[in-house]
Formats: structure tokens, C-alpha cells, sequence
């Protein structure tokens, strides 16, 4: 079993900037991909970044690219979500998802989710 704790979330203003990170715990997986996902009020929760727990190779939507930055701590077993840029648009919770195996941009394919963060970014 794995377990996952996001921080970091909280209101800021458009352009402002929050750090979120994702605490793993319980079993380790040498090819564990971990990913943030978001979901807004009425909408599907969509694929925000991703990262390889490994090879460290990072991806990230299109709608974040340039803003958005995703890392790794193995050693605290820990993912990072820089968010620079905010808009109000980027206002959603925020989950941590976690898969033995590959990363992918299909929420449905990872096993273990955090309880998620609430961001909210005001105009």
C-alpha cells in the first residue's frame, strides 16, 4: 500500500506563484511514475505533469508548459509542483497519483491518489 499527502495549496493572486509538494509513503517502486492531476468544479479531472521516479524524464500539458515545473527528491521520497504564472483558469484541487509502472496522462491507469489540495487563484 502506498500512501500520499499533498501540501502546499492555498489562494493566491493571478501571477503569483505556489509550491505544492506530495509526500509518498509505504512501498517503493524502482519505476514508480508519479503525476499531478486537477479537477475544477464541473469538470473532469484532467493530467497536469508527471514524472518518472527513475529516469527522472518529466512531462507536462500543454496548458502548463512554461509555468509549471515538476521535480523529484528520491531520498525524501517526495514530488514537487512549481506553479509560476497562476492564472485564475489554474483554479482546482490538485491531486498526487502514484503507478508501479510507465507514465501516463490517463487518470484511470494509476493505482494510489492523494486526499488532494484545494489552489485557488483569484483575478
Amino acid at each position: 500500500q502506498v500512501q500520499l499527502v499533498e501540501s502546499g495549496g492555498g489562494l493566491v493572486q493571478a501571477g503569483g506563484s505556489l509550491r505544492l509538494s506530495c509526500a509518498a509513503s509505504g512501498r517503493t517502486f524502482t519505476n514508480y511514475a508519479m503525476a499531478w492531476f486537477r479537477q475544477a468544479p464541473g469538470k473532469e479531472r484532467g493530467f497536469v505533469a508527471g514524472i518518472r521516479w527513475s529516469g527522472g524524464s518529466t512531462y507536462l500539458s500543454d496548458s502548463v508548459k512554461g509555468r509549471f515545473t515538476i521535480s523529484r527528491d528520491n531520498a525524501k521520497n517526495t514530488v514537487n509542483l512549481q506553479m509560476n504564472s497562476l492564472k485564475p483558469e489554474d483554479t482546482a484541487i490538485y491531486y498526487c497519483a502514484a503507478r508501479g509502472v510507465g507514465l501516463t496522462t490517463r487518470p484511470s491507469q494509476y493505482e494510489y491518489w492523494g486526499q488532494g489540495t484545494q489552489v485557488t487563484v483569484s483575478s
